[in-house]
């Protein structure tokens, strides 16, 4: 199986420093990053690694939840997921991820509510990603649109 690489070259310390975070394997984007901008509400155009998960969250899981639907027999017209990762302090000392919210809401044929949310929770646990961050809550709102 393929691994996938992003770099990030960092200047000056935490709080008066920078960095730039370069998704070197598809090389389709340079992404400036910054503490004072990731601790902040209004990033101002400068993105975070909890930005990153998050995108990594929310297409692993697409795929994950439309493999799993197919194999249930039912047609995947659309799904529209959002993932919100919250950076939070650690009671330990520094920060930490404390919490993942995943959202679902998806256009399919041959499926009802109740079977849509139950594969919605097969695929939050199935997800490459969700595994990988297993130490995280993630919590799941699933509903057909």
């Amino acid at each position: 199986m393929p691994s996938r690489t992003a770099d990030t070259h960092w200047t000056g310390g935490l709080n008066d420093g920078s960095g730039v975070v370069t998704l070197s394997s598809s090389n389709v984007g340079r992404y400036d990053v910054s503490f004072p901008r990731r601790a902040a509400d209004d990033a101002e155009g400068v993105t975070s690694p909890e930005e990153l998960i998050a995108a990594a969250h929310s297409a692993c899981y697409a795929m994950q939840f439309s493999a799993l639907l197919g194999q249930a027999g039912a047609t995947p017209v659309s799904l529209d997921v959002s993932a919100t990762v919250t950076l939070g302090p650690d009671p330990a000392g520094g920060f930490l991820i404390s919490g993942i919210a995943l959202s679902v809401r998806g256009v399919v044929d041959d499926m009802d509510e109740a079977t849509f949310v139950t594969t919605a929770e097969t695929a939050k646990a199935s997800c490459p990603v969700s595994k990988a961050l297993t130490g995280t809550t993630i919590t799941l709102d699933a509903a057909l649109a």
